[in-house]
């Protein structure tokens, strides 16, 4: 019985936090929606609501770093070229269109990486056994000197981040092979763009001023 009041939770914060984002939601409305009767049980199996989005993210986190190690193996395995790491960052995620809880996901994710501070727990960000960090190590070396000093990296996980979410509040689709691809194509551009001119005389503006 403990373990559905907790599925239940979960299940209610998803729709809550996609629906209205993880912001505008009280633990109060988690439990209203969830049904549950005791006012404690968000506290009793989470803590607090970053204890939610850890679950949430734990809830997801197996299929896709499972997907992500296994394209990232090929890669090392003689898959070379920025297409498909761009591939590898973009289709773990994406598997998760095919389901509701899955379309959630990806809102909530976007919605804990897009702001100024991102939500993402740290201790996911440390782990050497991240995808994502395994990722970035691995891409880190096809990128321009200044693209890698500029966060290009971020830039194409926010990216990749904000239009997955787009298409989830879109509901299932039958062409989500066809939008990944092209995902897929538009993430490989941003990282092998080339720094231009202009933006090289900015930044190097922008350090000499922090120094």
């Amino acid at each position: 019985m403990s373990s559905d009041t907790r599925e239940r939770l979960l299940d209610a914060a998803e729709t809550l936090y996609a629906a209205r984002g993880v912001d505008a939601v009280s633990l109060r409305e988690i439990l209203q929606e969830a049904g549950a009767r005791n006012a404690t049980a968000v506290q009793y199996h989470f803590g607090d609501r970053a204890g939610i989005l850890r679950a949430i993210l734990d809830r997801h986190a197996p299929d896709v770093e499972a997907r992500r190690h296994a394209l990232l193996d090929a890669y090392e395995d003689g898959a070379r070229g920025v297409r498909p790491l761009a591939a590898a960052l973009v289709r773990p995620m994406a598997a998760r269109l095919a389901d509701a809880s899955g379309r959630a996901y990806l809102q909530i994710w976007a919605d804990m990486v897009n702001r100024p501070d991102p939500l993402v727990p740290v201790a996911v960000l440390d782990d050497p056994r991240d995808s994502l960090r395994r990722w970035r190590t691995l891409v880190e070396p096809l990128l321009e000197e200044d693209a890698a000093r500029l966060h290009r990296r971020f830039t194409a996980i926010l990216y990749a981040s904000i239009e997955l979410a787009r298409r989830a509040r879109s509901g299932p689709r039958t062409d989500d092979r066809l939008f990944t691809s092209y995902l897929i194509d538009v993430v490989a551009a941003i990282l092998g763009a080339p720094v231009s001119p202009e933006t090289r005389r900015l930044a190097a503006e922008r350090d000499a001023v922090r120094r």
